[in-house]
């Protein structure tokens, strides 16, 4: 059997056409007809996605960022292969000092290919990258601790930042993180500052937040509220960084979307995990909450950290949090690779999502409560 590398480097360079069915990869079940049209068809949108995530990786990166020219044609068609209209990168700065040199960084990237890649500041830049085929990023941090006063929310929304957790895992200013051991919510200082976001039309982000935090953004909010990245505690009890369904619904009734993510050891207790019990997921916020309040945030980048020499994957997932509970994988097998938004539209497809319904879930859920939250006086 082909090592998931060799399955990488053998991807065809355009599907074929078999039985109603088509195969994006060499050596893999091919996808479905109808999932290959949902997905051309459909504006795509993964609220939280890492651009190139692998900890191996991170050279390249560096070298994308500072050397014209280094993000090449074919570096480029793993991202306008995947199907993915547009991602939120999904960064973090420690203080106000790293998020201007992070946003400067990131502007200057996409200003030296115009041609391939887009930075999505309004609702109606997810059309402009579907129509030219550019890759859209969306400006989205995982944490608010560049934040000093309110005012510095209208110097990151000029930047370009669009989305921002209030908390990372741990407490901040604002409030605290999924993995506090006291329950504390909002701070009064991250009022204001959740208030200059409404005001600015900054999406508020309760993704990694503590439940407390999460309830009271829900009621102090003007505006939708979203969750980029996910899963449902219902389906895996006990597990902090997962949602509770009061918070589902609390985040529901504001109009906000909450993203499902791909990771293993989130999706539930015990390997193997499967593109079918991530759908569960799915499942449950559509039946608690309606199918209008659930999208994709896959957490992690074009690919998954499993496609590491494995000594080194297995060092990373052994340094992670403990309350992670860490499998031997990073993600979901066949959820781990550019095309997975495939393998999900034909899990929903299998599950009986009906074509309207499938639509919404890869991306026009984001695309209207971003709409409605961007849109200011």
């Amino acid at each position: 059997m082909p090592t998931r590398r060799t399955f990488l480097k053998s991807a065809l360079a355009a599907p074929f056409l078999n039985l109603n069915r088509y195969t994006l990869f060499a050596q893999t079940a091919p996808y479905s007809a109808r999932a290959v049209t949902l997905v051309r068809e459909s504006v795509v949108i993964d609220m939280l996605n890492q651009f190139l995530y692998r900890r191996d990786m991170q050279a390249k990166l560096r070298q994308w960022f500072s050397k014209p020219g280094a993000f090449t044609e074919a570096d480029f068609k793993p991202f306008h292969d995947s199907g993915l209209t547009a991602a939120s990168f999904g960064e973090a700065a420690d203080n106000y000092d790293a998020g201007i040199k992070l946003f400067a960084d990131w502007n200057s990237f996409l200003a030296m290919y115009p041609d391939r890649l887009l930075r999505i500041s309004t609702a109606a830049d997810f059309a402009r990258a579907k129509n030219s085929g550019r890759y859209g990023i969306l400006f989205g941090l995982q944490n608010s601790t560049h934040f000093r006063k309110p005012d510095d929310v209208d110097v990151f929304y000029g930047l370009g930042q669009r989305s921002g957790q209030l908390t990372y895992n741990y407490g901040n200013l604002l409030g605290a993180g999924a993995f506090e051991r006291t329950n504390a919510g909002v701070t009064e200082f991250g009022a204001r500052i959740l208030e200059r976001m409404n005001r600015a039309g900054m999406a508020v982000d309760c993704g990694h937040a503590g439940e407390r935090t999460m309830l009271d953004a829900f009621e102090l909010s003007k505006r939708p509220v979203i969750i980029s990245h996910g899963n449902c505690r219902a389906l895996y009890p006990g597990y902090t960084r997962n949602v509770t369904d009061e918070a589902i619904k609390a985040m529901a009734k504001t109009g906000g979307v909450m993203g499902i993510n791909f990771i293993s050891s989130m999706v539930k207790a015990h390997e193997p995990t499967t593109v079918d019990d991530v759908v569960d997921h799915f499942d449950h916020v559509s039946k608690l909450a309606g199918v209008e309040h659930v999208g994709v945030g896959s957490d992690m980048g074009i690919e998954s950290n499993d496609f590491m020499p494995p000594g080194e994957l297995a060092r990373m997932l052994a340094s992670m949090d403990a309350r992670y509970h860490a499998h031997h994988r990073e993600a979901v097998e066949h959820l781990d690779h550019p095309k997975r938004i495939y393998d999900l539209t034909d899990a929903l497809i299998r599950r009986g999502y009906t074509d309207e319904h499938i639509r919404l879930i890869l991306g026009e859920n984001w695309r209207r409560v971003l709409t409605e939250i961007w849109t200011v006086a």
